[in-house]
């Protein structure tokens, strides 16, 4: 007597799970988009006291609340002196970028290695491996060298101009966005090296024997130079700049309760 047959399990459908996957990513991808959207005027900014309103200053080394009477003296509790907001801020960020500006242009066109060798020299920018790792079949590493190499510090110092010009002009426009936008200008920076790293790449593709010669081109000192110089621009720029506009805006716009107390 045999013992009956299981059934078995139906086979999922593979068209269904990538139905679902697709409608997972679409919803995911939707919830991002709408973060980085959502304006002030769905979602109003709220208005609560500040520091700055209640006339105190923060210790950036310890975070010790004091008068604003006492900016430019030591901190009670570490020492550090104390500012309303970073010294020379927008001076020294504008300095930083537009520098930074001015090198990108040479540290794209320059060559960041220049080989010597039996049969001539040959000069290699950025672009030329970029090019040259494409057409060879590395698309991926292709791919990482351009964005890390062109396209991460151009991103930075547009960030960076649209912050500092939004700070100029006292604009309120999408303030939280703008203050992701630093934060996405943070994180960037966390990977700012790995540019000096893709010079080093680009140096160790080229397989040259004992008759070759391979020096740094110009394009790879004037390339270093963007890289410190977004460093610093991202450091020196103080973020609560951007928010100053809205300790500046009329009392009409603070609630009523507040307008009687003041």
């Amino acid at each position: 007597m045999t013992a009956p047959q299981r059934p078995t399990p139906p086979r999922p459908n593979r068209a269904a799970q990538a139905r679902e996957q697709l409608a997972r990513s679409r919803r995911v991808a939707a919830g991002v988009v709408a973060e980085l959207t959502d304006d002030d005027e769905r979602t109003p900014v709220a208005q609560v006291p500040t520091a700055a309103s209640r006339g105190l200053l923060s210790c950036h080394a310890c975070d010790l609340v004091s008068p604003v009477a006492l900016e430019g003296q030591p901190c009670p509790r570490c020492g550090a002196t104390l500012h309303h907001r970073k010294p020379a801020s927008l001076a020294r960020t504008w300095a930083f970028l537009l520098s930074a500006f001015i090198l990108y242009i040479p540290a794209n066109l320059l060559p960041v290695m220049v080989t010597e060798s039996i049969l001539g020299t040959q000069r290699d920018t950025i672009m030329s491996g970029v090019i040259y790792l494409w057409l060879s079949g590395s698309h991926l590493l292709a791919g990482v060298v351009l964005i890390a190499s062109i396209i991460v510090p151009l991103l930075k110092m547009l960030i960076l101009t649209l912050l500092l010009a939004s700070v100029h002009f006292r604009s309120t426009w999408r303030i939280r966005q703008q203050t992701r936008l630093y934060g996405l200008v943070e994180i960037i920076g966390r990977w700012s090296m790995l540019d000096i790293f893709v010079v080093a790449l680009l140096a160790a593709l080229v397989r040259a024997g004992a008759l070759a010669t391979i020096i740094p081109g110009g394009g790879a000192l004037a390339f270093a130079s963007v890289v410190v110089l977004t460093m610093l621009a991202s450091l020196s720029f103080d973020p609560r700049l951007l928010w100053d506009a809205m300790d500046a805006r009329p009392s009409s716009n603070l609630p009523e309760s507040d307008n009687g107390r003041s």
